[in-house]
């Protein structure tokens, strides 16, 4: 990603009589610095925000890419699908040599949505992992917590009611509460997420089912125009209620072959009677959502 970086600074020290070419030195530096700011207004583009929603297989991975205070890029993953084809998918979209990612995800210890983490900790430097806190016993998980030690990187634990403020991005952090996070059904303890940026939302629900969605709609407002699909469409999640009070205008299933039957034709059909446009990445790949002139455009890799 190419952006300008502009470090001016002018330090006048020992100045001890008026210097006669004062004014001629002001008025080369003024021409300077608009020189800078013209190169800056030519050249840096800040471009909006985009949400990538990748092929992982059957799993889940996001990508988003926003800016911070200074218009600078700023990468968000949240989840990385089972194995390492996140790496693959990633290496389409960042640029060569972009090695570093500022915050990384994990909803819940699923290998569906974490394996692949283990190799992009290995291949990137990573900001800050965020997680629920919740473990699991499987050897990937014991692998990927070893990795995040060895590399000394920030782990911090996000709960219900958790916002953090990133850039232009803002995380509101809708569930697990505590006695979801509790929960024997690891389904449960996941993170739902609601991203804003602008006036624009999407809302992230990874493995969610019923009844976690029947808790959001008796707290939230979830009004967002784009839904990452719950559970990859299972028969779980998606209830027209949940669907109705998101009535989000793009809804993205990520799934890849199974054998669980996702998506299903009841998610399929609930998320066609809200009137969503739907995408899934096993019919056309990585997706890219972008807001641009106040349009919805969506980009299909397939």
């Amino acid at each position: 990603m190419l952006f300008w970086w502009v470090d001016f600074c002018i330090t006048i020290k020992n100045m001890k009589r008026p210097n006669k070419n004062l004014p001629l030195i002001i008025i080369g530096l003024l021409l300077v610095l608009d020189i800078f700011l013209w190169r800056l207004i030519i050249f840096y583009k800040i471009d909006a925000p985009k949400y990538y929603f990748l092929d992982v297989g059957q799993g889940d991975s996001e990508l988003i890419i926003a800016s911070d205070n200074f218009g600078n890029p700023i990468k968000i993953l949240i989840d990385g699908g089972p194995d390492n084809k996140i790496l693959t998918q990633l290496g389409k979209i960042l640029e060569p040599g972009d090695r570093y990612i500022d915050l990384v995800l994990m909803t819940h210890p699923q290998l569906d949505h974490f394996g692949g983490f283990i190799d992009v900790l290995r291949n990137y430097k990573i900001g800050a992992f965020l997680g629920t806190g919740r473990a699991a016993s499987i050897l990937a998980y014991k692998q990927l917590i070893e990795i995040i030690k060895e590399k000394n990187i920030p782990y911090v634990i996000l709960k219900e009611g958790d916002k953090i403020k990133y850039g232009e991005v803002i995380f509101d952090i809708l569930s697990p509460n505590k006695k979801d996070l509790a929960s024997i059904e690891l389904n449960d303890t996941c993170l739902v997420t609601l991203i804003t940026i602008g006036s624009h939302r999407a809302l992230y629900v990874c493995d969610a089912g019923f009844n976690i969605e029947d808790e959001l709609i008796s707290k939230y407002n979830l009004a967002s125009d784009i839904l990452k699909v719950g559970h990859h469409g299972s028969r779980f999640s998606s209830s027209a209620k949940f669907l109705s009070a998101v009535d989000p205008r793009v809804a993205i299933i990520e799934v890849g072959k199974n054998s669980y039957g996702h998506p299903t034709q009841s998610a399929l059909a609930n998320l066609s009677e809200v009137g969503a446009k739907i995408y899934r990445t096993d019919l056309s790949g990585n997706l890219l959502i972008q807001f641009e002139n106040k349009k919805l455009k969506i980009y299909q890799e397939k």
